[in-house]
């Protein structure tokens, strides 16, 4: 049980800003919006310590460089794997991509069970 709820709230020891941060690239004005949709996470609730499921959907209008689409999802597990709630996991995950890419043209919406 305590080897199962390590590893349900490893994220506590991971930075999402330090993993979007880690693959950035430069790119020209004007490329227009970057969506990653369908990121499937798993997480525990806070206030019960039950499991919940959902997707992630991330949206952001580039202002000079963008972040590699792997680490979006890296930065959702992240986050995701500690003890949330949905509300919270879609604010932070919006704060650290605005953060990265330097922009706060930011959507993200977590759908979950």
């Amino acid at each position: 049980m305590a080897k199962a709820l390590l590893e349900c709230t490893q994220g506590y020891a991971e930075d999402p800003r330090a993993i979007l941060s880690s693959a950035l690239f430069d790119v020209d004005a004007g490329g227009g919006m970057v969506l990653v949709k369908d990121i499937e996470f798993h997480s525990l609730c806070e206030h019960h310590v039950l499991p919940f499921t959902g997707k992630a959907h991330v949206a952001y209008i580039p202002r000079g460089r963008v972040v590699g689409l792997s680490k979006i999802a890296r930065a959702v597990d992240a986050l995701a794997k500690r003890l949330q709630v949905q509300e919270r996991l879609t604010r932070q995950l919006a704060e650290a991509v605005a953060e990265a890419v330097g922009t706060a043209d930011v959507a993200v919406m977590t759908e979950a069970t």
